[in-house]
């Protein structure tokens, strides 16, 4: 099929190219492999993938999770692997000529690759938008260029994208479809042979091993801080893989002082479902908590290069970084950044929080609602977007135009 192939519903047969960036891609990659089955019988996927993406089918040339590089100044040890692996799967892509590439998060990566394959005539889409409303604004060219299409998860990106001519379709969230709008949290509390009353605070570090080097000990002084003024609290601490939960272990034996905090694989959302409050690595997790109703507190830190360049240049353009205040406009959960990471100031943020049942009633309102905003169907939607680009024309570049 070439890119300007049948009407949705006609399509009998697809073959996608896909990159996906770590974790959080990984979940997205499959969710839309899911939905694109459903929609075309014969569906092929092939390219970089995690194990959700290779149990909905699809062929691993690389994993999702050697994408899991984050920082301005962090790259730059990891450069030359990360050019060669694109190198690689442009020449493999090119070679193979998918009906369609879409890349899925990961944007410093995917969208260099994607503007080469585009320039061959392959349509090209970016699956979760880029923060460039946020900082590097400019950079909305080089996503013009690059693909035909992109994936908005949260729904003021598609007026960015408008204001500068390109297309762009809010399709949800598929964490909204996925999460019920009514937290179970007897049942989650059941199933983690936890005591109903017991207060109980969730502790997310992060899924890439460089942010739980950074707030691993933060967020274990906020634990101790917490137990020390409410000593009945008990703590979980959801790790993402065995490599970060080994990590976090060596942060909590090097904390003599630090309460029991016990440490489980995954189970991140049955965890948050539980909890009475907790204490979050800004990313996708932060969006899972609010899913959950979860109070919570935003931590993140940067590598100091990076926090550096973004301060001297003025690269950033927005007033929150968390995704719940994003997504409400307006200051709804504590931010800490950088130097603000503390333990203390963590662990009192929360407390107050959760000392404050009208605060707690109102924030698990404006979480709510904001759910109901993203609960879209968001990996059908996506589906119904790609072939509806690919019915209609995804007007791809001359080849020439793109350069790796």
């Amino acid at each position: 099929m070439s890119a300007a192939g049948p009407a949705p519903g006609a399509v009998r047969s697809l073959r996608v190219g896909l990159v996906a960036g770590e974790h959080s891609g990984d979940t997205l990659g499959a969710a839309l492999i899911g939905a694109l089955r459903a929609r075309v019988p014969q569906l092929e996927c092939f390219g970089v993938a995690g194990p959700k993406m290779i149990a909905a089918g699809c062929e691993p040339w690389a994993r999702a999770e050697e994408l899991g590089v984050m920082g301005l100044a962090e790259v730059l040890g990891h450069l030359p692997r990360l050019l060669r692996l694109r190198a690689q799967l442009r020449a493999r892509f090119a070679r193979v000529r998918p009906d369609v590439f879409i890349g899925i998060d990961a944007p410093e990566f995917n969208l260099t690759l994607a503007r080469a394959l585009k320039g061959q005539g392959i349509a090209t889409v970016q699956y979760v938008s880029p923060q460039v409303w946020a900082w590097r604004q400019g950079r909305v060219r080089t996503i013009g260029a690059a693909v035909d299409l992109v994936l908005c998860l949260l729904p003021f990106e598609t007026e960015f994208y408008a204001r500068h001519g390109m297309r762009a379709e809010f399709v949800g969230h598929p964490l909204a479809d996925e999460i019920a709008l009514t937290t179970d949290r007897s049942g989650a509390r059941a199933a983690l042979g936890l005591e109903p009353a017991t207060p109980l605070v969730a502790l997310l570090p992060g899924s890439r091993m460089a942010e739980v080097t950074r707030l691993g000990r933060p967020f274990i002084d906020a634990a101790t801080c917490i137990a020390r003024r409410a000593p009945a609290y008990r703590f979980l601490a959801p790790l993402a893989s065995a490599a970060t939960r080994e990590a976090f272990a060596r942060e909590v034996a090097q904390a003599p002082d630090a309460p029991r905090i016990e440490l489980i694989d995954g189970q991140a959302q049955r965890v948050l479902a539980a909890a009475d409050g907790a204490i979050v690595a800004s990313g996708t997790a932060t969006l899972e908590t609010l899913l959950s109703g979860c109070p919570m507190v935003v931590a993140y830190r940067m590598s100091p290069l990076t926090a550096l360049l973004l301060r001297t240049l003025g690269l950033v353009k927005v007033r929150y970084f968390s995704q719940p205040n994003l997504l409400a406009g307006r200051q709804v959960v504590p931010e800490f950044l950088q130097e603000q990471v503390k333990g203390a100031a963590l662990g009192e943020a929360l407390l107050r929080q959760l000392e404050d049942p009208g605060k707690v009633r109102e924030l698990r309102e404006t979480f709510t609602t904001i759910h109901r905003q993203l609960r879209l169907n968001g990996a059908a939607r996506a589906a119904d977007a790609i072939l509806s680009l690919l019915a209609h024309g995804a007007g791809a570049a001359d080849a020439g135009a793109a350069r790796l």
